[in-house]
């Protein structure tokens, strides 16, 4: 049984399940997942765009279904359990289901585990309780869940087995017909949940709109993932005083050509750190869920490409401050200044190195077969 929450989950789980099957052809896999998995063979009892949820008030609207979700998934695993259970991040859910699973002697590997070192540290102990093995993907993680006694290996991070475009970035924009002439290139990249879009599309729409008095000929493209309908989109780009193409090829393919990108904090920050696309970070959530998170907090940034770094490499703008004047003047700034864009492409470049050599789904894939006893 194999269970991601969101739309990058999706697609850690579809390259996990490939990998494991490549050791292990006979595997049967189910669980909670999307597309990408749903291609890969995994018979998907409940679709996380249905799941995806952020923050603490935002679950309200959604907790029938999640609810109903974890009543069937722990009646299965009690009628006929599986080998295995494999949790990607999505915390909440995963560690309810964790402990049904532990308390059947089922084992658990968690992959991807939460960043638990960030802000909410009490949860590592659950983690301990509930699970077998733990697998995760950014290096400074081994040692943090190492002192609390948990099975831990450092497997690599999963962006870098996805490979790289392979056009060139004249290919690229012609595929996505966008003209020679129109420059910079903006993307924006909201986030995969309906909340998200709901938060971060007009801030961002509002910022893009202000960079276009400075450049006319400026060309915004917003990539969207697995997880998100065009229809719930579609409403802001017709209220927008500027075109903004949506593209539904790999991110990767965008970041590749931008110039700038306005990202919501999450993996795509790490996907724009690999192909060295300068960013402004931002997020918001309901003013409950930013004054719980405030208290809890450890760590001073909250995007990953910062996290990795160990200090600010690009400019966050979160809850109050996340308004379309401040991305457009943080844009601004970038677009125009050639010594800190370069001083920010150099930072990505350390970022993208600290994460490693790629190959996390074939380690993960050891660690899930071991624990099968294959």
């Amino acid at each position: 049984m194999i269970l991601a929450g969101e739309a990058s989950g999706d697609i850690y789980g579809a390259n996990l399940v490939l990998a494991i099957k490549r050791l292990s052809p006979d595997i049967i896999f189910s669980g909670i997942g999307g597309l990408e998995m749903e291609k890969v063979g995994v018979r998907i009892m409940y679709q996380l765009s249905s799941m995806a949820v952020v923050g603490m008030t935002e679950i309200i609207p959604r907790m029938r279904y999640i609810f109903r979700a974890l009543r069937e998934l722990k009646t299965i695993l009690t009628i006929n359990p599986p080998d295995l259970v494999i949790l990607i991040d999505y915390p909440g859910f995963n560690l309810n289901l964790a402990k049904k699973a532990h308390s059947l002697g089922i084992p658990v590997l968690y992959y991807i585990p939460p960043q638990v070192w960030a802000w909410w540290e009490r949860r590592v102990r659950k983690i301990a309780k509930r699970v077998d093995r733990v697998a995760v993907i950014l290096p400074f993680e081994k040692e943090f869940y190492r002192r609390y006694g948990l099975r831990v290996a450092y497997v690599g991070h999963p962006l870098l087995d996805i490979s790289l475009p392979k056009r060139d970035k004249k290919k690229i924009k012609e595929r996505l017909g966008i003209g020679y002439d129109r420059s910079p290139i903006l993307g924006l990249l909201p986030g995969s949940r309906t909340e998200e879009i709901l938060r971060h599309m007009p801030v961002m729409i509002g910022a893009a709109e202000i960079l276009s008095r400075y450049y006319p000929r400026l060309c915004c493209v917003l990539p969207l993932a697995s997880t998100v309908r065009e229809d719930a989109v579609k409403p802001y780009l017709t209220e927008a005083d500027i075109d903004i193409k949506i593209a539904r090829s790999d991110t990767k393919e965008l970041l590749k050509i931008a110039d700038l990108a306005l990202i919501a904090s999450g993996t795509a920050t790490l996907e724009a750190a690999i192909t060295g696309t300068p960013m402004v970070i931002t997020y918001k959530v309901s003013p409950l869920t930013y004054t719980i998170v405030r208290f809890l907090a450890k760590v001073s940034n909250i995007g990953l490409v910062n996290l990795v770094a160990g200090k600010t490499i690009v400019p966050e703008l979160i809850q109050n401050k996340a308004t379309a004047f401040g991305l457009a003047e943080e844009g601004l700034a970038i677009l125009k200044n050639d010594r800190l864009r370069a001083d920010i492409k150099k930072g990505l470049k350390l970022v993208k190195e600290q994460l490693g050599q790629g190959g996390a789904s074939k380690n993960a894939a050891y660690i899930a077969c071991q624990m099968m006893g294959l």
